[in-house]
């Protein structure tokens, strides 16, 4: 059976009116609505303490809004007690860290097929196969995490993350701990695993070259999107985080 066509998909994420307060009365997140279709690659920037983090956390499900509707392939998570969403993340949500996480013991085929084993699903070889292949590490599979450069760990995680066929992934700086060469590689990793694969990536990012290679660019502030760009590039975005650095309203 052929997958059904883009077009005809749920969105990969919808987030209707999202608040988030904290203890104290501390808003982080104060009404956010997005929709992220299928097969885009979105940034999510803005400076420390304008909500990107925990908009993130609250669409992938590891934390609770106070208020909000958060549909994950058109499935509702918000109201959901703590093992449904565990369950609903194992079955729709990949993610990707700026610390690579991957278990030193283990061989780098067994920290990508981990996450399935523990949810108690077989890993499919041929997508497997097909992941390793395009990040260049088949020859790699029976190293160790110790023997391989911080751009490999990373594209390891990667498949990872992609190894259980997610609905999205959410990539958390995941260029932040790599070199200028390495980081540049992951971006075109995840840019090429979204145009020819249809895979949806959502990535925080504070580095406006890093958010430039997305599809389109939120720019938050004090808990809210201030602005949405469409194929942003590096000098737009580091123009608007000093314009909010500076206080100005961007236009």
């Amino acid at each position: 059976m052929s997958a059904t066509p883009l077009a005809l998909r749920s969105p990969a994420i919808a987030l209707e009116h999202l608040t988030k307060t904290y203890a104290g009365g501390v808003r982080a997140l104060d009404d956010v609505s997005l929709t992220v279709e299928p097969g885009t690659f979105l940034a999510v920037m803005g400076p420390s303490g304008s909500g990107k983090s925990t908009l993130m956390h609250c669409a992938a499900g590891l934390d609770s809004p106070t208020s909000a509707s958060i549909r994950i392939d058109g499935q509702e998570i918000a109201g959901l007690n703590e093992n449904r969403r565990t369950e609903l993340r194992r079955e729709h949500v990949g993610f990707v860290f700026q610390a690579y996480n991957l278990i030193p013991s283990l061989s780098i085929e067994d920290n990508i097929t981990l996450p399935l084993r523990l949810a108690g699903r077989r890993p499919d070889r041929d997508w497997v196969t097909t992941l390793v292949e395009r990040v260049g590490l088949a020859a790699r599979l029976s190293h160790r995490p110790a023997e391989l450069s911080g751009g490999q760990q990373q594209r390891a995680a990667v498949v990872r993350a992609l190894a259980a066929k997610p609905t999205v992934v959410f990539a958390d700086e995941p260029t932040g701990a790599l070199d200028l060469r390495s980081a540049h590689e992951v971006l075109e990793l995840l840019r090429s695993l979204v145009d020819d694969l249809g895979q949806t990536v959502v990535m925080v990012t504070h580095d406006p070259a890093a958010a430039a290679r997305a599809h389109r660019a939120l720019v938050m502030a004090d808990g809210h999107v201030v602005e949405a760009l469409d194929s942003p590039t590096a000098p737009q975005l580091a123009n608007r985080l000093v314009a909010l650095g500076e206080g100005r309203t961007l236009h």
